[in-house]
């Protein structure tokens, strides 16, 4: 691995691959490019959908390949990008085309470390592949994400520093054990699609009540990203900005009685606990 370091700035000076190329891909390619942490022609896109690829040349200005065994011949580090039933075969596509020193960094969801370093082994390979295994969001398409990384029964300290350096143009990132990573997709994974559930209510909700679809539509939306950005730069927790809201009495806590006399703060648990368990069987299949 070669990395060079100035002011301000970390510069990859190696060539990376992505097998796969759908939006999470996009998503890290975009951080990379716009911190300027590796430059268009280090990086080099597989998949086995055209209109992808040509996204990726034409939108983003990277090389493209129609298969992954090409992508990542020569490659330093690798990162799988493939849906989870499409990995057994990417992985034996690209097992014979692996620098020997090449880190494989996987952002798919379900698939073990155990079977993504059995899937890239074999009696071709001189040295046991080391695996990042991680669990990143889609608000890092608009730089906003969050991503959880877990070393491989290979990797090194400062293989988990490269992942990192990879990932943080568009997410902060924390390090976290396998065994955790399910909770991590339950909660930071699919939490995107809570929020926008709860968009999607709060607009119903608007509507029933007289306004506009434009109108509620509107008022949610900002509703729910602003209140993220308050999340974001204030340092107090998120049960003292509720209460900052909720004047005795008034109807924010009308609301809040409603929510809890429902039970609606169980039910949010257990739904995340249930995305938890889905996680932990995918993983097991896997």
């Amino acid at each position: 691995m070669r990395w060079t370091y100035t002011p301000g700035m970390n510069t990859f000076l190696g060539t990376i691959a992505f097998v796969g190329a759908g939006n999470m891909a996009e998503a890290i390619v975009r951080g990379l490019l716009t911190s300027q942490v590796v430059s268009a022609e280090r990086l080099l896109a597989a998949d086995p959908v055209a209109v992808r690829r040509q996204f990726f040349r034409e939108q983003l200005g990277i090389l493209t390949a129609a298969t992954a065994g090409e992508a990542v011949k020569g490659a330093d580090v690798v990162f799988l990008a493939v849906k989870p039933q499409s990995m057994a075969q990417a992985l034996a596509e690209i097992s014979p085309n692996l620098q020997e020193d090449v880190l494989v960094i996987s952002i798919a969801a379900g698939v073990s470390i155990r079977t993504i370093e059995a899937g890239l082994g074999g009696p071709h390979r001189q040295t046991s592949v080391r695996v990042v295994r991680s669990m990143p969001n889609t608000p890092m398409l608009v730089g906003k994400g969050c991503v959880a990384i877990a070393p491989g029964s290979h990797a090194t300290a400062d293989d988990l520093a490269r992942a990192r350096r990879l990932f943080e143009p568009g997410a902060v990132v924390i390090e976290v054990m396998e065994e955790q990573l399910d909770a991590v997709t339950a909660l930071s994974g699919s939490g995107p699609a809570y929020v926008f559930w709860l968009v999607e209510q709060m607009t119903a909700a608007g509507v029933a009540m007289g306004l506009s679809e434009e109108q509620a539509t509107l008022l949610a939306r900002k509703t729910a990203s602003g209140s993220g950005v308050m999340l974001d730069q204030s340092t107090d927790p998120a049960s003292l900005l509720r209460q900052k809201v909720t004047s005795p009495g008034g109807t924010t806590q009308a609301a809040i009685e409603s929510l809890q006399a429902n039970k609606a703060d169980e039910m949010v648990r257990n739904a995340i606990f249930a995305a938890r368990d889905r996680g932990v069987e995918l993983s097991k299949l896997g």
